[in-house]
Parts: C-alpha cells; sequence; structure tokens
C-alpha cells in the first residue's frame, strides 16, 4: 500500500513510498527528497546515496486519458509487481527497480527498467512504474 488514505498514485504520494523504500534498504546512507538536497528545478523527485556516491532520480507522472488531476482517483490494486533482486547489473535503474519492487505495493503492476531494454541508449537509465489504475511514472536518473 502506498499510501495509509489510499489515495490514488500522485508523483507526490509516488515519491514519498520510494524515499521510504530506499530509506529501508541496509545500503543507503541517505534518502531524500530533490526539494530536501536543494533542487527545485524538478518538483518531484530523489537523492540517494548508496556507498558514498550519490544519485538523483526525477519523478514525472502521467494520469489515465480523460481522469483530472485536481479531482480525488481511487487507488486499484492487484497483484504486486514480482520481486526479483537486483543482480550484479551495476546499473542504478535496475537497482533501484528491485528496492521498489521489494515494497510488494498491490497498487503497482508493471516496472520496466529502461536499460534493460533491447533499445537502450547508453546512460539513459530510468524507470516506468505503471500502475494497476492505469496511471504510470517515470523516474530517470538526473
Amino acid at each position: 500500500m502506498l499510501r495509509e488514505d489510499r489515495e490514488a498514485v500522485r508523483p507526490e504520494t509516488f515519491q514519498a513510498f520510494v524515499i521510504q523504500r530506499c530509506q529501508r534498504t541496509p545500503a543507503v546512507q541517505r534518502a531524500q527528497s530533490l526539494e530536501e538536497a536543494g533542487d527545485i528545478r524538478h518538483p518531484y523527485g530523489l537523492v540517494v546515496t548508496v556507498g558514498g556516491c550519490e544519485a538523483r532520480w526525477q519523478i514525472v507522472g502521467q494520469i489515465t486519458e480523460g481522469e483530472d488531476h485536481d479531482a480525488p482517483a481511487r487507488p486499484v490494486e492487484g497483484r504486486p509487481v514480482p520481486y526479483t533482486p537486483a543482480g550484479p547489473t551495476g546499473r542504478d535503474d535496475d537497482w533501484l527497480a528491485a528496492v521498489i519492487a521489494a515494497g510488494e505495493s498491490p497498487e503497482i503492476q508493471q516496472i520496466k527498467v529502461w536499460s534493460a531494454s533491447p533499445r537502450a541508449q547508453p546512460g539513459h537509465l530510468g524507470l516506468t512504474v505503471r500502475f494497476h489504475n492505469g496511471q504510470r511514472a517515470f523516474l530517470r536518473k538526473i
């Protein structure tokens, strides 16, 4: 479950969930929002420090077609995305996908790792997270 009050996923809700997942991951020394880290260029995102290395991720949300940004949306639950631990790929987006999936949120339907795509572009790291209600979140390493 992403939120106790059961509000459907929006960027700010998902940001809090991902930060919390990172903070609960043993290898993480620090996880905070971009805003807390002083980055005001991107409205949503996070900064994660692992092994002394910092990674910054921008979060952009996409609502379902015909949905109103201001109207409350009902969350839809299903089976959580299967958890597959990140192997020794060394890719930051693969690691972050495993951290998010380990949260076993019933709202998350699918996580696609950009660097694992057959059409992956070097240095283009990120994730597409699809929710059972049709919304999506994009996490792009910046």
